[in-house]
């Protein structure tokens, strides 16, 4: 399945829809004198993943009563370490839901509304070369349903590995960046069509600015990191370097991952602030768990706000049937019937999944720390599907 984040030229935003979630069994330890232990799915599932290509890989899964990990690969692919417990990683477009959060949460303060014209909050900055930040609403922002382009492919240490390592320590601001998007065409007049941009999110992150007078780091970290304990979460801002435990992470380019080249360049190192609103932030599976789980289950939002949220439109772009995209959130059918919501994410060689089901109560999480492929997609995909169901362990 193909997302537009998906594209290897940004190396950003979403890695499909139906990229993976990972989850571990949850029962208690069996004593070494029962016997051969029971297969673990969850496990096995990671070391599946691990299998097709990919440097390391890490879940973590919870459920009423319930938390599990697991681990399989290194943490660098130079050496026998193992993944960290709870490492910290970029998690990409799932930043995308925390950013539509806060600006929900002003939403449900009367301080802006999601039918609230671009040009409202930024005059000017969306105009010329068919655009009309008039004619655009902070809900199709949200819900890519803007025709803005995207700014991200255009990023040189997105590209290649020379443009990687020529300006992993650039900074950019957002106000560059959509003026970089905007000297393409629409994509579509509003409110017609889907395309998946990151230039919606930079602007939600400026809309919030604007709203609050404080920066989106500041809100992101008052109105949800703080209050719900996310304590190895952060808005890095320019500051390139991963702290605490974590992996190094590495992208082949889009290189042909069967040539022989080996993961590629190690990409730990980046100042993301190309990304602000839209993929900067740094979590672990454990702090992502806690925030879908909260989101969903009523923590951060009021009832009208996360129906709104909630409410979907076609994703067609994506490439599987019945997806669907609501307002930082991605919607995706259960092959038990019913669906859950959650945002994949990928930043320069760290893919990531969460999703949760619609009440709240089951979560899983997963990254990789290396590109992967198509395979690595579909061994994801099955993962989460079986663990929001309940029926690979059992409860």
């Amino acid at each position: 399945m193909r997302l537009p984040g998906r594209r290897r030229r940004a190396q950003l935003a979403l890695a499909g829809l139906a990229v993976a979630l990972l989850a571990t069994s949850t029962g208690p330890a069996t004593s070494a004198a029962a016997g051969p232990a029971p297969p673990d799915p969850l496990r096995e599932q990671v070391a599946a993943i691990h299998a097709t290509g990919v440097v390391g890989v890490a879940a973590e899964t919870a459920a009423p009563g319930a938390r599990a990990t697991a681990r399989a690969g290194t943490a660098r692919a130079d050496g026998p370490g193992p993944m960290p417990a709870d490492g910290r990683f970029r998690i990409g477009s799932a930043t995308k839901t925390f950013t539509a959060t806060v600006v929900l949460q002003l939403v449900g303060e009367g301080r802006l509304s999601l039918d609230d014209t671009v040009e409202r909050w930024l005059p000017g900055v969306v105009r010329g070369n068919g655009h009309d930040g008039d004619r655009i609403t902070v809900r199709q922002l949200l819900r890519h349903t803007s025709g803005i382009p995207d700014a991200l492919p255009e990023i040189p240490a997105l590209n290649s590995a020379e443009g990687y390592r020529a300006e992993r320590f650039r900074s950019h601001t957002p106000e560059e960046l959509v003026a970089l998007a905007l000297r393409q065409p629409p994509a579509f007049p509003p409110d017609t069509d889907w395309s998946y941009s990151n230039t919606n999110y930079l602007l939600a992150a400026m809309i919030v600015e604007e709203v609050t007078g404080r920066s989106w780091a500041g809100e992101v970290n008052d109105r949800i990191i703080r209050p719900l304990g996310l304590a190895d979460t952060s808005a890095p801002g320019t500051f390139p370097f991963l702290t605490g435990p974590h992996a190094h992470t590495y992208s082949a380019f889009g290189a042909d991952p069967g040539a022989g080249t080996g993961p590629g360049t190690d990409v730990t190192v980046l100042n993301a602030s190309m990304a602000v609103g839209a993929g900067s932030l740094i979590s672990t599976t454990h702090d992502l768990n806690r925030f879908y789980g909260a989101l969903l289950g009523g923590r951060l939002l009021a009832p009208e706000q996360l129906a709104a949220m909630t409410d979907t439109v076609p994703a067609p772009e994506i490439g599987l049937p019945g997806v669907r995209y609501g307002l930082g959130l991605g919607e995706i059918p259960l092959s038990c019937g019913g669906g859950y919501y959650g945002h994949p994410g990928e930043l320069l060689g760290a893919r990531s999944w969460s999703g949760v089901t619609p009440d709240g109560t089951r979560t899983a999480v997963v990254y990789a720390t290396s590109d992967g492929g198509q395979d690595t997609t579909e061994a994801m995909t099955a993962l989460v599907d079986q663990q929001l169901c309940g029926t690979s362990d059992g409860t």
